[in-house]
C-alpha cells in the first residue's frame, strides 16, 4: 500500500507553494476502507499522514516528511439532487466537476475559487477556500451540509451540519469569552481553527471546515447548491492612487456586487494591453434581469465618476468575460518570468478589515521596496482580502535572507492592521509559527487543546496549524542552493505543472 520508489517520492514533493519537502512514502486510497488501514496503520508505525488532494494548496499542507495520501485518484463519486438542490461529492471531485453536473439543472456551488478547475472538494472542505464571488456569497463553509470523515483513531463519521454536537471537543463560558475577544473582525479568515465559528454554531462541522487534514481525513462532501443568476453585467474601473481605490470600495460594496477583484500596478505591468492606471477594480454584478444588473453598473460607475481614470462596462455575460480577461491572464503572464527570478507564494493570502486596505497595499508596496524584492499584488477587493507574489532574483545575494525579511515585516503589517495571514488558502506549514502572534498564547493553547483531543498521537499532518518546533517559513524552499535534490527530469515536470496550473495532473504519471 505504501509507495517507496525514489521517483514517485520524488513527484510528490511539491505542491503550488514555495516547498520541496521529500515523503517517506506515498500512499494512493481507492476507497474509504483504504483510509481506514492507513490510518490504522500510521498509529502502529508512528508514521505522519498528509492528505492532500490535486496539490494545489499555497502553503505547505499538501507536502512534509511522512506520508502523503492522495485522494485525487479514488473518491470521484458525484450525485445531484436537484430537488433539495444538494450534491454528495467524493474528495476528489472538483469544484468545476460539481458546478458542470449541476448546471443543466439551473444550479451551481457559488464560491469559485481561482483554481476551480483543480480545486478539489476534500481540499476546499480543508482550508474553507473562497474566491472572487465571496464578498457575496461566502466562503466554502457556508456550502457544506455534511462531511464524511475518516477519524485519527480509524473511525468513520457522518458530521452533519444542525446537529448542535461539540464533537470532541467543548467550549467553557470562559473560552468564549476569549475567543469573543481575540479573534480579529476580517471579512474572512483561514487562519486556524474556526473556534468563533464553533462557538456561533455549536456544530463541530465548523470545528473540521478549515482543519487542513490535522483533525480528520475528508472522503465526502455534502454540498449546498444555489440558483445561478438570469443576468450578469460589470466594469472594469481605473484609478490614478491607491486611496481613490480605496475609497471607492465600500461604495462598490454597499451596491452587493458578486465579485470585486482588485489588480495592483505591480502585477497589471506583466500583462499585455492592460491599462495603465495604479489600480483596477473589476466588478461583477448578477440580479434577476438584464436591466436590474445593468442599473448597479450604472450606478457603481455614477458615484465613482470623480475618482475614476479608467472605465470600460460589460452587459453580458460574454462581455464580462472579456473584461475579466485581464485578470485570467495575470498567473500566466508570472509563469513568463525570466528563469533567474522566480514567483514564490510567500506572504500570499493576508486579510484586513476593508477600511485597512488601502493601508495594506500600500504597506506592501513599502516594504517590498525596502526588501529589494519585487512583488505582484492582487487580490479580493470587497473582502479586504490580498494575494501577493514575491519574485526574487534567486541569482542575486541575499534573497533568502530577503525574504525572510520580508516575511517578517508583513506578519508585522498585518498585525499592525488588525489583520490574519490567512483569508483563504489556510496556514499549512508556511504560516503556522505565527498565529500566536495573531491570537495570542491562551487561544493558541485551545488550538493545541482541539488538536489534541482529535488526534492524541498527532498523525494528522504535524506541522500544519500547530508549528513544529523547528519552524521556519523559508525552510525547505523549493529553489535555490539548499533545495532538496531530486532527478532534473522529474523537476523539470513539477516546474511545468506549475508554470501551466496542471494541477490535475496524477503526480505518478510525473514519475514514469
Amino acid at each position: 500500500m505504501l509507495l517507496t520508489d525514489a521517483r514517485v517520492r520524488a513527484a510528490y514533493a511539491e505542491g503550488a507553494g514555495i516547498y520541496r519537502i521529500l515523503p517517506t512514502a506515498v500512499a494512493i486510497p481507492e476507497n474509504q476502507d483504504d483510509v481506514v488501514a492507513l490510518v490504522h496503520q500510521a498509529r502502529e508505525s508512528h508514521l505522519a499522514l498528509i492528505p492532500r488532494g490535486a496539490g494545489s494548496g499555497m502553503p505547505g499542507g499538501n507536502v512534509g516528511n511522512g506520508v502523503i495520501v492522495d485522494l485525487s485518484a479514488g473518491f470521484s463519486d458525484l450525485v445531484i439532487d436537484p430537488h433539495r438542490r444538494t450534491a454528495r461529492a467524493g474528495a476528489s471531485v472538483s469544484w468545476a466537476e460539481v458546478n458542470d453536473a449541476a448546471k443543466p439543472y439551473g444550479l451551481r456551488l457559488p464560491p469559485d475559487p481561482s483554481s476551480g478547475a483543480f480545486a478539489t472538494s476534500g481540499g476546499m472542505v480543508a482550508t474553507n477556500a473562497a474566491g472572487p464571488r465571496t464578498v457575496r456569497y461566502g466562503s466554502i463553509r457556508s456550502w457544506v451540509e455534511a462531511v464524511e470523515v475518516v477519524e485519527a483513531d480509524g473511525t468513520v463519521r457522518l458530521v452533519k451540519r444542525g446537529a448542535e454536537n461539540g464533537g470532541k471537543f467543548a467550549l467553557t463560558a470562559a473560552c468564549r469569552r476569549l475567543i469573543a475577544d481575540r479573534f480579529p473582525k476580517t471579512r474572512k479568515n483561514s487562519s486556524g481553527y474556526a473556534l468563533d465559528r464553533f462557538a456561533e454554531s455549536g456544530g463541530e462541522i465548523d470545528l473540521l471546515i478549515g482543519s487542513e487534514g490535522t483533525l480528520a481525513i475528508i472522503t465526502q462532501v455534502h454540498w449546498r447548491l444555489d440558483p445561478i443568476p438570469p443576468d450578469v453585467a460589470g466594469a472594469a474601473l481605473g484609478f490614478a492612487d491607491l486611496e481613490s481605490m480605496a475609497d471607492a470600495v465600500p461604495h462598490l460594496v454597499s451596491l452587493q456586487p458578486s465579485a470585486l477583484e482588485l489588480l495592483d500596478e505591480s502585477l497589471l505591468q506583466f500583462v499585455p494591453d492592460a491599462p495603465k492606471v495604479a489600480c483596477l477594480l473589476l466588478v461583477e454584478v448578477e440580479r434577476e434581469t438584464a436591466a436590474a444588473a445593468r442599473g448597479v453598473v450604472d450606478d457603481a460607475v455614477r458615484g465613482l465618476k470623480q475618482a475614476v481614470t479608467h472605465v470600460e462596462t460589460a452587459v453580458n455575460r460574454a462581455g464580462l468575460e472579456q473584461l475579466w480577461s485581464v485578470r485570467r491572464e495575470a498567473s500566466p503572464a508570472l509563469s513568463r518570468l525570466p528563469p533567474t527570478q522566480r514567483s514564490l507564494q510567500l506572504v500570499e493570502d493576508g486579510c484586513v478589515p476593508l477600511n485597512a486596505l488601502g493601508a495594506y497595499v500600500a504597506g506592501l508596496r513599502a516594504v517590498a521596496d525596502r526588501r529589494g524584492i519585487p512583488v505582484a499584488i492582487f487580490g479580493h477587493a470587497g473582502d479586504g482580502h490580498v494575494h501577493v507574489n514575491a519574485l526574487p532574483d534567486t541569482t542575486r545575494d541575499g534573497w533568502r535572507d530577503a525574504l525572510r525579511g520580508l516575511f517578517d515585516d508583513v506578519t508585522d503589517l498585518l498585525i499592525r492592521l488588525h489583520g490574519v495571514p490567512s483569508g483563504e488558502h489556510g496556514v499549512g506549514r508556511l504560516r503556522a509559527g505565527i498565529l500566536e502572534r495573531f491570537y495570542g498564547p491562551e487561544v493558541m493553547q485551545l488550538f493545541r487543546d482541539v488538536k489534541r483531543a482529535y488526534d492524541p498521537l498527532s498523525i494528522l499532518n504535524p506541522g500544519v496549524i500547530i508549528p513544529a518546533t523547528d519552524w521556519s517559513p523559508v525552510a525547505a524552499l523549493k529553489v535555490g542552493a539548499g533545495a532538496a535534490v531530486i532527478p532534473e527530469d522529474i523537476a523539470t515536470r513539477l516546474r511545468e505543472v506549475e508554470r501551466s496550473a496542471a494541477w490535475a495532473t496524477p503526480k505518478l504519471e510525473l514519475a514514469h
